[in-house]
């Protein structure tokens, strides 16, 4: 019985680098952007959620984010990205409208120094502080006690709170200029807080340690925003154009990120606390990946960022929304959709396009004729045949593809021919010989030890579509190694016929060119890639 022929295998390319990788396009999925005007002229200063779903919380809680902007908070729906309720009762510009995680209560301070916490529901006034001197810039709740809150301000002080006292619980002082940022540090049953300042330093304080920072980070620069790790062991700190990794455990820096222009305003963590988000006044926002704190992707925002949060939804805190603030007063949400939205999405492009290009008659009869949803539903199982029925499944042989004439020729051992013919097919019919099915019989003849014999016995006629081809090319990466080899063999097959004819030596001459043009390049490449490696070493 006679073998099957077979088609030739093609040749398969080394993958080149991806345009975009799975990271980059995770983040470019954020889409369908809504852009919301501020109401005034001030800048979106804070944006907030009130986290994942914990014991203080309920499924219906985390359904709002604050946006604090001039003398208001807004709180909009996670879920439908509307605008729900607008709290104004300020007497000046307003700082760090944040929500309880149990959903009822917010908290936000003012330039007067006024701290006062509200009820979402009614928006009443619950309780009021008049005790910072100056401006209050953060004010946050425990994540684990309902009552408990932080605040830091102006006059230098970071402040303990429990929401039924009249006065701080604990007043720590030790900043030497404005502190404009502060948290609770996770996994802490204790309350031990941690604050940034413009005189440079991080301080973590203990309210068992008697109004003392336990422990000081000294910076550079003034210290903006800082973030802790879920793990509470690591804290994020934006200082400058620079984010420092700081290990509270080991009481040093683990990292120095050098990746933003201008000052970093703010932080936030992202995809359940596996990257951190940094945006700043150079209008980029750079996702960091949390093993060796390396950018995985970034975004380009057309105004200097105040503020941002990857704001996440569910009970999984999926990513759902990138809210960014910008010194404008311009608030944009970014939003990644789910799968039924996604086709409802694309639904509604089609409609829009089929309007657009006047063809909104064939769509709506092309609409009208799909099947009702449902309807498989109703029609699913009347098939079944019981558990002992037979299921025959038929399968359909592929249709072999008919072989083309130079694969024949291989075949049939006549190589020159096949050379010439599938040389012949790319020249004047590009349809049925393509680059890869030359460089392919290339490989082919290598393996039979054919090529020299394919090479062999030319006249100047057909020895000049292989020089053209080579030409072509040799700067191909993915084809060099099979072009030099080639070239190699023609040129010693033929060294004692060079001169005889015009044509074949300007072809050698120009494939010389060739040459000698990417022997440059890559020269120059090596050059410039031993400078970048200089200067990352001295970094």
């Amino acid at each position: 019985m006679a073998v099957p022929v077979t088609k030739l295998q093609q040749v398969k390319l080394p993958a080149g680098p991806a345009p975009t990788s799975p990271e980059q396009q995770y983040w470019r999925s954020f889409k369908s952007a809504q852009l919301i005007s501020s109401p005034s002229s001030y800048g979106v200063t804070s944006i907030s959620y009130p986290g994942p779903l914990n014991a203080l919380s309920t499924p219906s809680a985390n359904d709002l984010f604050a946006v604090t902007s001039g003398l208001r908070v807004q709180l909009y729906s996670i879920r439908t990205r509307k605008l729900i309720k607008t709290i104004t009762r300020f007497d000046n510009v307003a700082h760090s409208g944040h929500i309880r995680s149990d959903g009822r209560v917010l908290v936000a301070g003012d330039d007067t120094g006024t701290i006062q916490v509200f009820d979402i529901s009614s928006r009443a006034i619950l309780k009021t502080w008049k005790v910072h001197k100056l401006a209050v810039w953060t004010t946050k709740f425990s994540p684990i006690e309902s009552t408990t809150l932080l605040s830091t301000g102006d006059d230098r002080t970071v402040r303990l709170w429990d929401l039924p006292s009249q006065e701080p619980v604990t007043t720590f002082v030790g900043h030497e200029d404005y502190v404009r940022t502060g948290s609770f540090l996770p996994m802490s049953t204790a309350n031990v807080l941690v604050s940034g300042s413009y005189d440079t330093t991080v301080k973590i304080w203990d309210p068992r340690a008697a109004g003392r920072a336990v422990m000081t980070f000294k910076h550079a620069a003034p210290v903006e925003s800082v973030l802790p790790m879920p793990s509470g062991t690591v804290i994020i700190v934006a200082a400058g154009s620079q984010i420092s990794v700081l290990d509270t455990v080991a009481g040093k820096p683990l990292q120095l990120l050098k990746n933003h222009q201008k000052t970093v305003t703010s932080l936030c963590l992202a995809s359940n606390g596996k990257r951190v988000v940094g945006g700043g006044l150079d209008g980029h926002i750079k996702v960091f990946e949390t093993t060796r704190w390396n950018v995985v992707s970034g975004l380009k925002y057309p105004s200097p960022i105040l503020s941002l949060s990857v704001i996440g939804s569910g009970s999984s805190n999926d990513d759902r929304h990138i809210a960014v603030g910008m010194s404008t007063g311009l608030l944009s949400i970014k939003t990644r959709l789910s799968g039924q939205q996604k086709v409802q999405e694309l639904e509604r492009q089609k409609e829009m396009k089929a309007l657009i290009e006047g063809k909104i008659e064939e769509y709506d009869k092309k609409v009208s004729k799909k099947r009702p949803r449902g309807i498989e539903k109703r029609l699913r199982g009347l098939d079944y045949m019981g558990e002992g029925a037979d299921v025959i499944i038929e399968t359909k042989t592929p249709r072999p593809r008919k072989e083309s004439q130079w694969e024949a020729h291989l075949r049939k051992g006549r190589y020159a021919v096949a050379l010439d013919t599938v040389l012949a097919d790319y020249n004047h019919h590009p349809q049925k010989a393509k680059p890869i099915d030359i460089l392919t019989l290339f490989t082919a003849l290598r393996h039979r030890s054919a090529l020299r014999k394919a090479l062999q016995g030319r006249d100047e006629i057909t020895i000049q579509p292989i020089l053209k081809w080579l030409i072509k090319f040799l700067v191909n990466p993915s084809f060099t190694p099979t072009v030099v080899e080639v070239s190699l063999l023609l040129i010693e097959s033929y060294a004692e016929q060079m001169g005889q004819s015009r044509d074949v030596d300007n072809l050698i001459k120009r494939l010389h060119v060739a040459v000698r043009k990417e022997v440059d390049y890559s020269q120059r490449a090596h050059l410039i890639r031993g400078m970048i490696d200089l200067l990352f070493g001295s970094v």
